[in-house]
């Protein structure tokens, strides 16, 4: 065989790439099938049928030649400069050159092993992943009302609660996005995984505010991380044909889990009988049950993928050739098995690997302690992750990542900031038609009488009240405003948002209420006594409507199923930019009919509307984001853009929420407005539907 490999000088010539296919002469590398053999010594030890020495079968393996084997075998032929003695700009240029002859070399591969069994699995496995991350969007929006009364949460509170989030998925998508292109897809899928699923399940027990905001914050950190590392992983097994149309059927999973999450909450929240309490101070309520279930997706996708292999591009680029070339086989195998062709016989005896430039300090087990060892390995680590990060701002590709970068953030600014501002005005005009139907008392009087019942949304004005009982009642949005108290008895009263304002309260009892002192507004309270307050938090909550705040979850994720369709069927043959422009712009002109949305109704519809037309662009912002990378560089620059995306949303959601009540115009406006200039910015990006992944 060893004929049969030229000087490393005569690669280029004898390795081109042939109307999709390559032709190798005599130096073992990948040969299409069709083309015919120039040389009868270039025929692969791997499938020839007979050998000098021993005679072996089509497809058995004999041991595949290692890049390190083939060089070593080169220089002896014509000795060359070691490569520690070579500038690195030249050990740079033949990594590139080399890395372009793989991406053809990979290309061909993948289609050689087709599309079946395989690929399907490793769908459903990383799709389990993805409706992780969509769940987790939802859990704590669909817990704070119930959590908020558990742990005495005020507005700034939940407000914290619900942006910590998004600050631990922007810090992980960074983070592990990052690990992923050092360490390797599937391993650091399963640390993404394993960190949310571990501090998603505590949180569920934990009963202090600190403690759960702080495993909410790292729950969100390791699910941060699974959509850079999915979509990278997943597309390494795509030909390009197929990678455009099921990257876009992946991205139904995060509806699944918008849609698993919302019908979650509905049938386990609302029954508060799921639980248990451990003495006065633990309780374990029906929104921790939700808790636990939305952890489960999370969970099955780490278990299956422990039986799933590493991507083999990935195992490539850092020279694993032996290892990648197996798994080649494998997904090959299980494909024509799958298809009924278990004949069918890998041919590939030798793949392409790049030029190994990086330099990685091994610490000897004997040199100091263990953990400076490992300080040292985590430190050159971080530093190989921070080369990678500055490296997406090169020359080469800084204005395909500042283009990116604005396309997510307009996108994520818009997007996120209306799905939070949506359901706030929907409470608002809730708010407002409960208002309008308040009832107003003025001057009544009322005495020796018991109120045994619940008085809701009245305003009493000037009223005299004299040895009247209140007993086993409730107050809810009532408000007194200078009325008289006298000889009264009030006892189990429970009330919300209700207060005495400029009244007079005279020799009366309150017995087991919650009726604080801070409810008396500028009151004389004159020889009158509180007795056995009741316990637990001060703070009045708003009545939410549970099924109101579920169901426009539920719809709005269910809303955006006909966008997936559409452009999972059309993102191979329009491509990615129009579907990228053409999906913003339509988004935007669907803002300005938010002008019209005076009902809840109206709202839930125009909302399903936005969320449909969008959908597109996101996942072919997804797509394109993988194809516009080398692989040793494609999940770090994903995880940048992703933490990006997750900032964009910080400021949505403080944005838009902060004019619910006052106007609509500036949430339309700059919603639209950031649809449009990304939109139209994304029409300069370059168009990738047609190349291989480099």
């Amino acid at each position: 065989m060893d004929d049969g490999y030229r000087n490393t000088n005569q690669v280029s010539d004898d390795y081109r790439y042939q109307d999709g296919n390559y032709d190798a002469h005599n130096d073992g590398y990948y040969r299409g099938r069709d083309e015919p053999v120039q040389e009868e010594d270039a025929q692969s030890d791997v499938t020839e049928g007979h050998d000098e020495d021993d005679e072996v079968y089509e497809g058995e393996y004999q041991g595949i030649p290692h890049p390190d084997d083939i060089k070593e075998k080169q220089k002896k032929r014509a000795p060359a400069v070691d490569d520690e003695y070579r500038d690195r700009a030249d050990l740079m240029a033949e990594r590139m050159e080399d890395e372009e002859q793989l991406a053809h070399q990979y290309e061909n591969i993948i289609e050689e092993c087709g599309h079946g069994r395989f690929q399907w699995t490793l769908f459903f496995v990383l799709g389990l992943a993805l409706m992780a991350d969509g769940v987790e969007v939802f859990v704590v929006g669909f817990v704070l009302p119930s959590a908020e009364k558990d742990m005495c949460l005020s507005s700034s509170n939940k407000g914290m609660l619900g942006l910590i989030v998004y600050l631990g998925m922007m810090v992980g998508a960074v983070l592990l996005g990052g690990l992923a292109d050092k360490l390797g897809r599937k391993q650091c899928l399963i640390i993404s995984l394993a960190i949310n699923a571990a501090f998603a399940f505590l949180s569920s027990f934990v009963q202090g505010y600190g403690f759960f905001l702080f495993c909410r914050l790292i729950s969100g950190l390791g699910i941060g991380g699974t959509l850079p590392i999915v979509f990278a992983y997943f597309s390494e097994f795509l030909s390009r044909e197929k990678r455009g149309e099921h990257l876009s059927w992946l991205c139904m999973f995060w509806m699944i889990g918008g849609i698993y999450a919302s019908a979650m909450a509905w049938s386990i929240i609302p029954h508060y009988g799921w639980g248990f309490s451990m003495g006065t101070k633990y309780h374990f309520h029906s929104w921790r049950v939700f808790v636990l279930v939305c952890a489960l997706p999370c969970i099955a996708s780490l278990v299956a993928l422990k039986f799933m292999p590493e991507s083999p591009r990935f195992l490539l680029e850092i020279g694993k050739h032996d290892e990648a070339w197996m798994i080649l086989k494998q997904v090959h195998d299980t494909n024509m098995r799958a298809k009924g062709e278990p004949e069918r016989v890998f041919t590939v005896s030798y793949i392409k690997t790049p030029k190994q430039v990086d330099e990685f300090i091994e610490i000897q087990s004997s040199t100091g302690t263990w953990y400076q060892r490992w300080l040292v390995r985590i430190t050159t680590t971080l530093k190989q992750v921070w080369d990678n990060v500055l490296y997406c701002l090169t020359a080469q590709y800084r204005m395909n990542t500042l283009m990116l970068a604005v396309v997510w953030f307009t996108m994520a600014l818009s997007y996120y900031g209306l799905i939070v501002w949506f359901p706030d005005m929907i409470r608002y005009l809730q708010d407002e038609a409960y208002e309008s139907r308040v009832k107003i008392f003025d001057e009544e009087e009322v005495s020796h009488f018991t109120f045994n019942f619940t008085l809701e949304n009245q305003i009493h004005r000037n009223g005299e009240y004299r040895n009247d009982k209140f007993i086993g009642m409730k107050f809810k949005e009532v408000r007194f405003e200078d009325s008289l108290f006298e000889d009264c008895y009030f006892e189990d009263v429970r009330s919300s948002e209700t207060f005495f304002e400029n009244c007079t309260v005279i020799s009366t009892v309150f017995y087991n209420t919650d009726l604080y002192e801070h409810k008396f507004i500028n009151c004389r309270l004159i020889n009158s006594t509180f007795m056995k307050e009741k316990e637990g938090c001060h703070i009045d909550f708003e009545e939410d409507n549970d099924f109101l705040i579920y169901l426009v979850s539920f719809l709005g994720s269910l809303s955006v199923l006909p966008g997936n369709i559409i452009s999972a069927l059309l993102m191979d043959k329009i491509g990615r930019i129009k579907m990228i422009g053409g999906s913003m712009l339509i988004s935007a002109v669907c803002c300005f009919f938010l002008f019209f949305g005076n009902s809840e109704s109206a709202m839930i519809g125009w909302q399903c509307l936005f969320c449909g037309a969008s959908i597109a662009a996101w996942n072919a912002l997804d797509v394109i984001t993988v194809e516009l990378y080398p692989t040793d560089k494609r999940a770090t620059a994903f995880g940048i853009l992703n933490g990006l995306c997750k900032f964009g949303a910080i400021l949505g959601n403080s944005i838009f929420s902060s004019f619910v009540g006052i106007t609509k115009v500036v949430p339309i406006l700059l919603a639209s407005s950031a649809l449009v200039g990304g939109g139209l910015l994304a029409l300069r990006l370059p168009e990738t539907r047609e190349q291989v992944l480099m």
